[in-house]
């Protein structure tokens, strides 16, 4: 991939890309386009053409249109008795052909739209961590899980104390909605 272009991202972290977008709507919107993510132990990723597909048609949707138009303009429209999700010639198409018409298709709509295409840091999470340690700060649960790519019942169920990232995760007490609340802080060397 090359320059800094990330090759895969969590499908779990696609609602939080879309303004907190209800999940189902994640799902149909994957289903719609015919991305399939790629499962890798038990968490699922889209790749780089996907996820620009992805957000082409979250920058359409709110612009005021809608899923099938979407697909109309992309010609990725079912035909009908086609099952495929994609259009008859494009379920021809070998799959460097669709990388490539998908990728000339984004360029061509974001030097439309004029908008930058935002590279989502995947360390982001590294520097919230080393923030949260250095001010002291007591995360819930679901902000760790979030953080970790977690689901809040496996952050749970690590115990009073884990290490993870780099980072030592300790209990200490609640947050006011009755999440636990976890110290963070850094193994001394």
């Amino acid at each position: 991939m090359g320059n800094g272009e990330i090759d895969r991202f969590p499908v779990g972290q696609l609602r939080a890309r879309y303004n907190n977008l209800a999940k189902s709507a994640v799902y149909n919107r994957l289903k719609a386009l015919g991305v399939r993510p790629q499962t890798i132990g038990n968490k699922a990723y889209v790749n780089a053409e996907q996820l620009r597909l992805m957000d082409d048609l979250h920058q359409f949707i709110q612009s005021g249109g809608t899923t099938a138009e979407f697909l109309e303009r992309r010609g990725l429209q079912k035909s009908v008795g086609d099952s495929s999700g994609l259009s008859s010639g494009l379920s021809t198409a070998q799959p460097n052909d669709i990388i490539k018409l998908v990728t000339a298709i984004a360029s061509e709509v974001a030097s439309k739209l004029q908008l930058p295409t935002p590279e989502p840091d995947p360390l982001a999470y590294f520097e919230r961590l080393e923030q949260a340690a250095r001010n002291g700060w007591h995360l819930s649960t679901s902000e760790v899980a979030y953080l970790l790519d977690l689901s809040p019942t496996t952050v749970e169920g690590k115990g009073d104390r884990f290490s993870e990232a780099g980072f030592i995760f300790t209990r200490a007490g609640y947050r006011t909605q009755g999440e636990v609340a976890w110290r963070i802080s850094k193994p001394r060397r």
